[in-house]
């Protein structure tokens, strides 16, 4: 695939903005078309962001032949019906996280895309930001030595709202899904995709029956261990940290990081900061398209096996709570 990339964007709502603006670097590509099941809204999103093709239902738009890939931005509960619509039509998708709502249709999802010989990533945005690649470095050269533990939070306040997307069950509302997945995907990161083999939650389920606020304890076989919290309902430092044996790596707003600050002990810490290109969105669909140009449908640095055991670790978590979606 050496000609350019033509993008389409299944369902113009708030996280498509940041995507489309963040488009605006990735090179050799388009945003070519966007599709909503409201005609008006697809009209207004592609005059902000000129976008030449408009539809008002998501089928013309994986219908489209000249569309290569397809961003999915539709609330959690419909990501693995609109992933499996447009890889059906053959279109590669690019699925804002979570992945699904649980590892069942996640590997529904993964069946899918393999059975169609079709590219199919999850959206977490975060690890390809550049800073995360320093941080790779520094702990594949051992400078911290072996990790033992690693902490994570990612809170915010926010008006409870029961006609609001975040505190509907239907739509797989409740921090875990929202913000909590950015902990679990970054420990999972930092150790390589390994799965917990222990895991000890509690949360607080508010009036419309979502977690409004969570902690979680994961541990390893190695021997690691993650603690982590989330919440819709209490704002939180948003950091990271990843602690080993000779030292510690900080990471303020991890989950948008710029930075990173290395402390070995017994030296004066060392700090590293990498601005991103646009908003930082355009690095997830840079891995896109360089996976496009190579053949391949899965990448590596969000692998289908890890997408799956992040969902699986989640599904844990919410069966310790006895927190069930409708639809499941």
């Amino acid at each position: 695939m050496d000609e350019k990339i033509r993008w389409g964007i299944l369902g113009p709502g708030n996280i498509s903005h940041k995507f489309a603006t963040g488009f605006n670097v990735v090179e050799n590509s388009e945003l070519y078309a966007v599709g909503s099941r409201d005609i008006g809204r697809a009209n207004t999103f592609g005059d902000e962001y000129n976008i030449p093709i408009r539809y008002g239902s998501y089928h013309e738009l994986v219908s489209d032949p000249d569309v290569d890939a397809i961003y999915i931005a539709t609330p959690h509960s419909f990501h693995k019906e609109h992933a499996m619509l447009c890889l059906s039509k053959g279109k590669a998708v690019l699925c804002e996280k979570p992945f699904s709502i649980n590892a069942t249709e996640a590997k529904e999802m993964v069946k899918c895309a393999s059975e169609n010989n079709v590219f199919l990533m999850e959206a977490m945005w975060t690890r390809f930001l550049p800073i995360y690649s320093q941080i790779q470095e520094w702990i594949k050269e051992g400078s911290i030595g072996d990790i033992r533990m690693i902490t994570a939070d990612f809170g915010f306040r926010t008006t409870f709202n029961p006609e609001g997307r975040l505190f509907r069950p239907e739509l797989g509302g409740g921090a875990l899904l929202d913000v909590g997945i950015y902990t679990i995907s970054l420990v999972s990161f930092i150790l390589g995709g390994k799965s917990p083999s222990r895991i000890s939650s509690m949360a607080n389920l508010g009036k419309s029956g979502v977690d409004e606020q969570s902690a979680m304890i994961l541990g390893y076989e190695d021997g690691e261990m993650a603690i982590l919290y989330t919440a819709i309902n209490t704002n939180t430092k948003q950091e990271a940290v990843i602690l080993g044996e000779k030292g510690s790596i900080s990471i303020p707003s991890f989950w948008n990081a710029t930075s990173a600050i290395l402390k070995v002990d017994g030296e004066k810490e060392h700090i590293v900061e990498m601005s991103h290109k646009a908003n930082g969105y355009c690095y997830e669909a840079e891995e896109v398209n360089r996976c496009l140009r190579e053949g391949k449908i899965e990448s590596h640095r969000m692998s289908w096996s890890e997408s799956i055991s992040i969902m699986e670790t989640m599904d844990e978590i919410r069966r310790q709570w006895g927190l069930k979606y409708p639809m499941e």
